[in-house]
């Protein structure tokens, strides 16, 4: 099937002259990407900017200070608000389209950031931070689906990991504010109440922005959907785009129509896809990357440095290095594979986890040698620095990547759902966990995790760099029902360098 003969596109192809080059399809996707990935901007601003906050927050209110409790609560709620909107987030998306979730995100956002930065108390705070939680969880399911599929299969990692530079742009910016605003009065109401700044400013340019192609085939809007392929790609290869579109559209009209929560878990390819990304979900979680974010200015205190500025700029450093990082990724996953940079990254982190927890065995023996503070911070930037460009960006790649159209949102958002899920449990017992058995041993327990990942890792995940939408789809087929399948193994060509 062609342009010219797709139903209901005749006349297409005289539509987009040849002179349309890759170049400027690039252009194009790169803005789709940077416009759409300020929904992770926000996703790291929020979690960066609260553990510089919460220092002044303790100040402002003595309740917050004298409860860990509290101070988890206030962490969390926005976690508890992410949970229910990632869970929402995929039947959003594939409901009202891409576009339109991202327009909601960013109002629930805006009205959280409003109510945080006039919070009279510590419970309206936290309300606030529910809010702001919800517009997190949508965008946190949205952007890397919407950045998959507006992108071509060579540089669709690249393109999605972009979406994790944005968030790890976000934390490395909201440490800057909340060094800004120190001297200001009403400190945190600033650190927090600036976050409605890229909110709006990402809602007026989705506005402009054109929905997904792929959701717009997907409902029956091929005019739509070609057009906005013909501003990516050039003839010949928007002709390839619309016939696995088309074929991947027979497919699932022979499916259900209708997916629910249930129907992942009953087609075994279907649940091994999900084992694979929502294992990979938890796994980012419980190494810690969000304790060492929400609560790096905390540890860095607890290891001795009792200034809350210096405390701020050690952090600082830490998030510019998270950001560094994962510039190094966005270049790494598109060459060196998925599941190799998810291996190497564990390995590192596994190593420096190791370092941080000696360091704080060796300060609780009684040692008043103020190396062990600074080995402290040297194990947090070395986390950072293997982290950042693996197992920060693979989990949300392959996510947007390993399912078939019709699942892609709704197990989207319930991978999503299972990493705030994960991100909820351990900000919430990281600070009571390191006061009742030490700040060493919870590290430990950390990397623990880490080795256990690496195991998962191995064994579940493939890999599907360089692969189109319908060749990951067979990589699950063969998975489930022998290597026979479809007598070519797509899975060893994944696997290849």
């Amino acid at each position: 099937m062609t342009l010219n003969t797709l139903p209901g596109s005749s006349g297409y192809l005289d539509l987009f002259p040849q002179r349309r080059m890759s170049y400027f399809g690039n252009l194009y996707v790169l803005r789709l990407t940077v416009i759409a990935g300020i929904g992770g901007f926000l996703f790291g601003y929020d979690t960066g900017v609260i553990s510089g906050a919460l220092l002044y927050i303790k100040d402002d209110f003595e309740v917050v200070n004298q409860s860990s409790f509290l101070q988890e609560t206030i962490v969390s709620m926005a976690l508890v608000g992410a949970i229910i909107g990632a869970a929402s987030g995929g039947w959003i998306n594939d409901a009202y389209g891409r576009k339109k979730a991202t327009l909601l995100a960013d109002v629930v956002f805006t009205a959280g950031a409003v109510v945080m930065a006039a919070a009279p108390n510590p419970y309206v705070l936290i309300l606030g931070r529910f809010f702001v939680g919800l517009g997190v969880g949508i965008a946190s399911v949205t952007a890397p689906v919407y950045i998959a599929e507006t992108s071509p299969s060579e540089i669709r990692g690249g393109l999605v990991s972009t979406n994790v530079l944005m968030i790890t742009g976000g934390q490395f910016l909201s440490y800057l504010v909340n060094l800004a605003f120190t001297e200001v009065e009403g400190t945190w109401r600033w650190m927090l109440g600036v976050s409605a700044i890229p909110a709006v400013i990402q809602f007026f340019l989705m506005l402009c922005m054109p929905e997904s192609p792929r959701w717009l085939f997907m409902k029956n809007e091929k005019d739509k959907a070609i057009a906005v392929l013909s501003n990516i790609y050039e003839i010949a290869r928007l002709e390839d785009e619309v016939d696995h579109l088309s074929a991947a559209e027979e497919e699932e009209r022979q499916r259900k129509k209708t997916v629910r929560y249930l129907d992942v878990f009953r087609t075994k390819e279907i649940r091994l896809a999900f084992l694979a990304g929502a294992g990979l979900q938890a796994l980012q979680q419980f190494t810690g990357i969000n304790t060492v974010m929400y609560y790096s200015p905390t540890i860095v205190q607890m290891a001795g440095f009792n200034s809350n500025k210096l405390a701020l700029l050690l952090s600082l450093i830490v998030a510019a290095m998270n950001a560094a990082g994962t510039v190094v990724g966005i270049y790494l996953i598109d060459h060196f594979g998925r599941k190799n940079l998810a291996l190497s990254s564990l390995s590192g982190v596994i190593v420096s986890l190791v370092i941080l927890s000696g360091a704080f065995f060796a300060k609780t023996t009684g040692s008043s040698n103020g190396i062990y503070g600074w080995l402290a911070v040297i194990g947090l930037a070395l986390y950072i620095a293997f982290f950042a460009p693996g197992m920060g960006p693979v989990p949300w790649t392959l996510n947007s990547e390993i399912y078939p159209e019709q699942y892609r949102g709704i197990c989207g958002g319930m991978s999503a759902t299972v990493n705030w899920i994960s991100n909820l449990i351990v900000a919430q017992t990281f600070l009571t966990i390191a006061e009742a058995e030490g700040t060493g041993v919870t590290f430990l327990i950390l990397a623990g995790i880490a080795l256990l990942a690496v195991v998962f890792v191995t064994v579940y995940v493939p890999e599907t760099k360089g692969l189109t939408f319908v060749e990951v789809e067979q990589i699950w087929k063969e998975r489930a029902r022998g290597s026979g399948y479809n007598t070519q193994s797509l899975l060893e060509q994944g696997n290849e360098p």
